[in-house]
């Protein structure tokens, strides 16, 4: 009888969640977790697509490695009973210092795509940077945007947090359009991505023959009957298409293309640094240009009075071999960090990984892949998962290392593990 009771007091059964996100949800404890949800959800060339990078994926694999490689120097007995985790970006305040990269063909992880990680990021307060290649208009995802600000007490339009990402086309009469639409829509930035004058040997795509929009054809009939789910969903959406030039370029997407292919005959080659003022001219705002690796060059869009750099290798996808984000922040923060902020994109997949880079001179970090897995995961529920996430690890990174504030982020807070 005393067996039982104690049985009693200490079985507790879980009930049966019905709604299969917040099921698979449940079951995720970190981004990497996200990752695994989405391998399973995803048909292989998608979820490649996503995951992949260029050639043997040594740059892939050491952007995480270069968070890896840095630990902590922990302060204690630092009262940390009150923190604070915001930052200054672009002359406003973030609750914490991160923004969402942009991601092409979103629609492929998720029906919603754009619009889903838009409205997330909008209740995060958090700024979304839209692709270029995005399957959801500049139009579309602002005013999904708006809807999400206006629900929310307090934000006003003013302070929507979007940027636009530009990959430059030859047609530049397409340009000026793409960022006078991006203007009257309400756009805070432009990010001009500069690592892209050819696409990187996607090695992955190329084993799997992938195309955007993906096609479903003999060779993918199993695949898709492995993934019932994605596969209902993307053949009952409207088509997949390069949302923001439907109507206006012969090569939309209307018909599955080589992203080679297409990116290699239509994105401009002979873009320089004389460009530059070009875009400073057409769109009359801040501008970000992501893709610098080098503090030369770090120098040299500081000399132009760009407002920002973000340093990435374009998530390990375009030159095998190029330096890991990380290792870049320091020595171009002690070269333009009084002139320009510093983005650290490539890599981040905990809120420790902000801090980190915080503390060796970044301004804030920006994340892509987290959630392009977060939404393939779960929709715009993982995304909201993924900002939760990586806002309480920030939270709890400063509290166990004795910062109340970001301020006290400095390089003191960090050793590398091969000087230990």
């Amino acid at each position: 009888m005393g067996m039982i009771e104690t049985l009693r007091s200490v079985l507790r059964f879980r009930p049966f969640e019905l709604d299969p996100v917040e099921r698979r949800l449940a079951r995720a404890a970190s981004i990497e977790d996200l990752r695994g949800i989405a391998k399973r959800r995803l048909p292989r060339g998608v979820f490649d697509y996503i995951d992949g990078g260029a050639e043997d994926e040594l740059t892939l694999e050491r952007n995480t490695a270069g968070f890896r490689a840095l630990e902590f120097r922990p302060r204690v007995l630092r009262d940390v009973s009150d923190i604070d985790p915001s930052a200054t970006v672009l002359g406003k305040k973030l609750p914490i210092p991160l923004i969402l990269a942009p991601t092409g063909f979103a629609r492929m992880a998720d029906p919603e795509g754009e619009l889903a990680v838009a409205r997330s990021a909008a209740r995060a307060e958090l700024p979304y940077t839209l692709s270029t290649l995005s399957t959801r208009s500049i139009e579309e995802v602002a005013s999904a945007a708006d809807r999400v600000a206006h629900s929310r007490a307090g934000t006003p339009l003013a302070d929507r947090r979007r940027w636009f990402q530009v990959y430059v086309w030859k047609d530049r009469d397409l340009m000026k359009d793409l960022l006078a639409r991006a203007r009257e829509s309400g756009y805070e930035a432009i990010t001009i991505t500069v690592d892209t004058a050819v696409l990187g040997r996607r090695e992955r795509d190329v084993r799997r023959g992938f195309t955007i929009p993906p096609k479903i054809g003999l060779g993918t009939l199993i695949d898709g009957a492995l993934h019932p789910g994605w596969t209902w969903a993307f053949v009952n959406a409207e088509p997949i298409r390069f949302a923001n030039v439907v109507g206006k370029h012969s090569d939309d997407g209307s018909s599955a293309v080589s992203l080679a292919d297409h990116m290699n005959s239509q994105f401009s080659q002979s873009l320089s640094w004389s460009d530059i003022e070009w875009f400073q001219e057409a769109w009359g705002g801040p501008v970000v240009l992501k893709g610098v690796q080098t503090v030369e060059d770090a120098r040299t869009a500081a000399s132009l009075g760009v407002e920002a750099v973000a340093l990435s290798n374009h998530g390990g996808r375009q030159l095998d071999g190029a330096p890991p984000p990380i290792e870049l922040v320091a020595p171009v923060a002690d070269a333009v960090g009084g002139d320009v902020e510093i983005y650290c994109d490539g890599g981040v997949r905990r809120g420790s990984d902000i801090v980190k880079a915080v503390a060796l001179g970044a301004t804030a970090c920006m994340a892509g892949r987290a959630h392009f897995y977060a939404l393939a995961a779960a929709g715009e529920r993982g995304v909201d998962w993924m900002l939760d996430f990586l806002e309480a690890g920030v939270r709890q990174t400063m509290a166990l290392t004795g910062c109340k504030s970001l301020s006290d982020a400095t390089r003191d807070l960090l050793r590398s593990r091969s000087s230990a």
